[in-house]
């Protein structure tokens, strides 16, 4: 199964209104990001083991670790949770900058350095989060 299957299989998997809401956000972000690599995250380690809950990915950046290696990752995740939806902006250095810049204009979210938690679409202002995910790609190219 290829990258695309696996988030059109992730999306369809949830139970409504979360399944539309996700759908929503990945052709939001598909917009802001058109031409991106995509990734999907079953949540799973090499041992078959849940580890996170299950993740689309959008754009990519280097990670450089101290020991000299570089691994890839994704810029923008998307992940749907128990309590609502979890949109990851990755990669930025300052880990107070969205709660500053973006926080008090969401709406009805939680924003911490890198995730921004909300229970429904209708809970946030989606022109904010869409300047959020267009700042994380821009941050990093």
């Amino acid at each position: 199964m290829n990258v695309q299957e696996q988030i059109k299989k992730y999306i369809t998997s949830q139970p409504e209104p979360k399944r539309s809401e996700m759908q929503a956000l990945h052709e939001l972000t598909l917009q802001v990001l058109p031409a991106c690599k995509l990734w999907f995250s079953d949540g799973k380690n090499s041992e078959g083991k849940t580890i996170a809950n299950p993740n689309i990915g959008y754009g990519f950046y280097t990670i450089k670790y101290a020991d000299g290696t570089n691994r890839e990752f994704y810029q923008i995740g998307l992940s749907a949770n128990k309590t609502g939806i979890s949109v990851y902006i990755l990669g930025i250095k300052d880990k107070t900058y969205l709660a500053k810049t973006y926080g008090n204009k969401l709406g009805k979210a939680s924003v911490t350095g890198y995730c921004i938690k909300f229970k429904t679409l209708k809970d946030i202002n989606i022109d904010i989060l869409e300047a959020t995910i267009r700042y994380g790609f821009e941050a990093q190219t």
